[in-house]
């Protein structure tokens, strides 16, 4: 039986979000469409993978590309009730060796919006668990998926692509680590309620921070956001009260002053006993006084540091990235082997099936020839057969497995056994 793997998708790239939207899957109805597109005639295993950035459907069918890629179309159009010229021309479809790379890249988040960022391996888990609860994975996806989170284990390990910062909310993450040895149970001061403001303190939040104050001149706004993190709202004037009891002030308001200033922080920082601030100022102009850098104690980063450290990690990062494609390059064509491996098994059996049922009949007709010989020496003459079967075997077995090594296609080799050997 032939094994094809298809990977038909879109994401970020190929298209605008609101075509992702309109074909993505969410969790809830995951089951459901993995039933259905399993329940398609030529679909033999299958798994989706659908987040804000990408949606894509994974099969094995027996079927050439062409009547896969068809078969997932008019699947995607009618669970979705939508008219395929909405989405076919965001898709790209993989086959085999090219499908096995994608999803090698995609695990080791080389084709991430952001190269590196580690939630793209939990997201194939999730999606690879709901498949495997709803019976649609089988022996080529089950080996697929655990091979990709080998490969991107093995990226992570062999490269450093993904101990660099390349956004700003992650460079601030990056060098609050570096100030505190954990970020677990540390308090956070929002002051205003700027999107990257907000984005910086999610990034802090999931990596352990426990408390938000959110200061807003606008008080009905600092609730807003406050819910949000299921935090605290506070009065913007007592926003330097707050700051004697937090480890982190973020900082974007929009104001054409500063509104934290030296003199006030000089009193702040003699308050906490010079424990440790780390203040991130992403607004432009500057929320916070530059001089405060120079108080004991504090340590400020305005948006042009984060961008400085930004731009080396990118440099960085591309560097490992090459590492990364070629550990990917090279594991995918392993299991591209494997892949192909399974289509010559049937050779194999009716190869060994032969041999076995000439060895039998001939051993079959000394045996009547060989009077008075007890079971013992039966069992003994049946083993050796055997054996000698088995040894003779081995080797063309194995060698049939690896044929790529023989440069020769699987149609070559087929050809060239069945006729040598009248199969």
């Amino acid at each position: 039986m032939i094994n094809n793997i298809i990977v038909c998708g879109l994401n970020h790239k190929t298209a605008p979000v609101e075509v992702r939207e309109k074909i993505a899957f969410q969790e809830f109805i995951l089951q459901e469409a993995l039933s259905k597109l399993k329940n398609r005639k030529g679909i033999d295993e299958c798994l989706i993978l659908s987040t804000c950035n990408r949606v894509e459907i994974y099969a094995v069918s027996p079927e050439n590309s062409e009547n896969l890629k068809n078969i997932i179309i008019e699947f995607i159009a009618e669970f979705h009730k939508i008219l395929p010229e909405k989405f076919v021309n965001h898709l790209y479809f993989y086959n085999n060796y090219e499908a096995i790379r994608h999803i090698f890249r995609v695990g080791s988040s080389l084709d991430s919006l952001v190269v590196g960022e580690p939630q793209i391996i939990g997201q194939i888990k999730d999606a690879y668990r709901i498949a495997v609860k709803t019976k649609t994975t089988g022996k080529v996806l089950n080996k697929l998926l655990h091979r990709t989170f080998f490969v991107a284990k093995k990226v992570r390990t062999e490269t450093e692509i993904a101990n660099s910062a390349v956004s700003i909310s992650f460079a601030a993450v990056e060098l609050a680590k570096k100030i505190f040895d954990s970020l677990i149970g540390k308090k956070i001061l929002l002051i205003g309620a700027g999107e990257m403001c907000e984005l910086a303190a999610k990034h802090l939040i999931s990596n352990g921070a426990s408390e938000i104050f959110v200061a807003n001149r606008t008080y009905e706004k600092a609730v807003e956001l406050a819910d949000e993190f299921k935090g605290h709202p506070v009065n913007f004037e007592n926003r330097y009260f707050i700051m004697e009891k937090v480890d982190i002030v973020i900082s974007s308001t929009g104001a054409p002053y500063f509104v934290v200033e030296f003199e006030k922080m000089k009193e702040i920082a003699k308050n906490r006993k010079y424990k440790p601030l780390f203040m991130i100022d992403i607004a432009v102009p500057r929320d916070i006084d530059p001089k405060i850098n120079n108080i004991d104690g504090i340590y400020l980063y305005d948006i042009d540091d984060l961008k400085d450290i930004v731009e080396k990690n990118i440099l960085a990062r591309k560097s490992e990235a090459e590492k990364a494609e070629i550990i990917v390059a090279q594991e995918a064509q392993k299991f591209l082997k494997w892949l192909e491996s399974l289509d010559i098994a049937p050779l194999i059996v009716e190869f060994r099936n032969k041999f076995e049922k000439i060895a039998n009949e001939e051993k079959e007709k000394y045996l009547k020839k060989l009077n008075g010989i007890n079971d013992r020496e039966k069992e003994i003459i049946n083993h050796m057969v055997n054996v000698i079967v088995h040894r003779l075997l081995h080797e063309p077995s194995v060698n049939l497995k690896n044929f790529q090594e023989l440069n020769l296609s699987k149609t070559e080799v087929e050809n060239v056994i069945r006729k040598i050997f009248n199969l």
